[in-house]
């Protein structure tokens, strides 16, 4: 079930009806009933996939906690991590493996039969996978007590706003809240609508209208040279971002309504002034977890600078390889981890030359050209993410400055070819500056604030405005998000 659907327009009312009508004491069992109805929306029969997940980090963060003995503890624990990984290895990873291993024997001249599983990818596997496994290596450090009661664990893994694409809740922000007694609230109900609108405007708004030409460029790269290239590679950095931020925003304003408070996912990553600060903004759930849960086990920057570099490439090869089986994000998030390492050996001559050219007495400047270079270098780290293959993605870089033709005629030629009609070209004309001029003001006077200051006739002209836009952008093929992959 897509948020940006019919039936979840209607599922989610029904929800949230029921769920401040009945006594609190039934509420989470209400909550998981729904949480597993909308994961059966995509496929029934991988609920249990779900349930079976479930119910193995259960039993493992229960073994856990009754066993004082540590070297138990640790093996309980491993166990548990290595059954849940087996799952994701075998639904996401295994034809991978497999077709590399087939590449590998076949340059060495050694025959070798291919061996594929036609297995669906279930939706949201890596995310309720990673926090299943979150929780269990809570237990283990002690950081969040064992859950016993099967359900109300079972809610934390599956509860449907935060489900297939995050955020990656932690145990001890999200379980607690199951036991509070949550009110129905005017206010935080029309809090959670604003969120869930915005969510909405970006999702369908933006990224499924830029969407169009992204995917005519990207699926056919070798028609293309040069300007279409750059043009899709930036509107797919804005499609990524609206896409996901947008699904966040409304799973956030979702659970908000209910009483629930998700950790915010994105803090307007495209301002960052370095790759290090764009990672503490972007996907702030999964950054944050393989920071707590690989990153800082492996030793994180406690053992010298070359150990710190080999564990930031490690942590950001595991990363890339998260998002998908494809060497396209395995080079993505390699390309992430030496920007860091470079980041971190040429801090200090940055610093000098800032000095040397006078740059420190204008920190505005500075900070400006700091912030256009990191968002240079992450939208050409999207062109891995988003070829379908390496070969693709090296045409593009290859291909991205042979610009044969920067006239005007030319422009419209290339917008005539990646859009399929005029009415999309002129929606992104008109669209994509309002979004990125609020996107400016929200970062530096917060939108929501100076929402809310306006008087009850001008925030309902602008819900109705927003809501109309909305409705006539929509296309008749909805789109599933992008992180549903993954």
């Amino acid at each position: 079930m897509l948020f940006n659907s019919l039936e979840f327009l209607c599922f989610f009312p029904i929800v949230c009806l029921v769920y401040f009508v009945i006594p609190h004491k039934f509420r989470w069992v209400w909550l998981l009933v729904s949480s597993y109805v909308f994961y059966m929306g995509w496929n029934a029969a991988y609920a249990l996939l779900l349930l079976f997940s479930t119910t193995v980090t259960w039993l493992t963060g229960l073994a856990v906690d009754k066993n004082s003995d540590n070297k138990k503890r640790k093996a309980f624990l491993g166990v548990g991590i290595a059954v849940n990984l087996s799952i994701l290895f075998v639904f996401k990873y295994f034809n991978f493996f497999m077709d590399t291993i087939h590449s590998l024997w076949d340059a060495l001249g050694i025959k070798y039969g291919e061996m594929h599983l036609s297995l669906v990818l279930p939706v949201g596997i890596s995310f309720y996978t990673f926090q299943a496994i979150g929780y269990c290596v809570d237990v283990y450090r002690k950081k969040t007590p064992v859950q016993k009661n099967f359900g109300k664990y079972a809610l934390f893994v599956s509860f449907f706003p935060q489900l297939v694409a995050g955020p990656i809740e932690r145990s001890y922000n999200l379980i607690p809240q199951f036991e509070e007694k949550h009110t129905f609230s005017p206010v935080r109900t029309a809090s959670g609508l604003r969120l869930m609108l915005w969510g909405f405007f970006k999702k369908i708004v933006i990224a499924d209208t830029v969407c169009v030409a992204v995917n005519r460029v990207y699926n056919n790269v070798e028609e293309f040279k040069g300007l279409p290239l750059i043009f899709a590679t930036f509107l797919f950095t804005i499609q990524i971002f609206c896409d996901f931020s947008g699904y966040s925003d409304i799973a956030r304003g979702c659970a908000r309504i209910m009483g629930f408070r998700l950790m915010v996912n994105f803090d307007h990553p495209y301002f960052s002034t370095s790759i290090k600060e764009f990672w503490q903004r972007w996907h702030i759930s999964l950054s944050t977890w393989f920071k707590d849960y690989v990153y800082i086990p492996l030793g994180g920057n406690r053992k010298g600078k070359h150990r710190t570099s080999l564990n930031l490439l490690i942590t950001f090869l595991v990363s890339g390889l998260w998002h998908g089986a494809n060497w396209t994000f395995i080079a993505w998030g390699g390309f992430h981890a030496v920007l860091q390492i470079i980041e971190r050996y040429t801090k200090g001559f940055f610093d000098k030359m800032a000095c040397v050219t006078k740059l420190e007495r204008v920190p505005k400047v500075r900070t400006l050209l700091k912030m256009l270079i990191t968002f240079c270098l992450v939208c050409f780290g999207w062109i891995f993410f988003r070829a379908n293959t390496m070969h693709d993605a090296l045409y593009v870089i290859a291909n991205l400055f042979n610009i044969q033709d920067l006239s005007a005629s030319g422009v419209y030629t290339m917008l005539k070819l990646m859009f399929d009609t005029r009415a999309e070209v002129y929606r992104l004309l008109l669209t994509l500056p309002v979004f990125l001029l609020a996107s400016f003001i929200d970062k530096k006077w917060s939108i929501n604030k100076i929402f809310t200051e306006q008087t009850k006739k001008t925030r309902t002209l602008i819900y109705v405005v927003i809501v109309t836009y909305i409705l006539l952008a929509a296309r008749a093929d909805v789109q599933d998000f992008i992180y549903f992959q993954f």
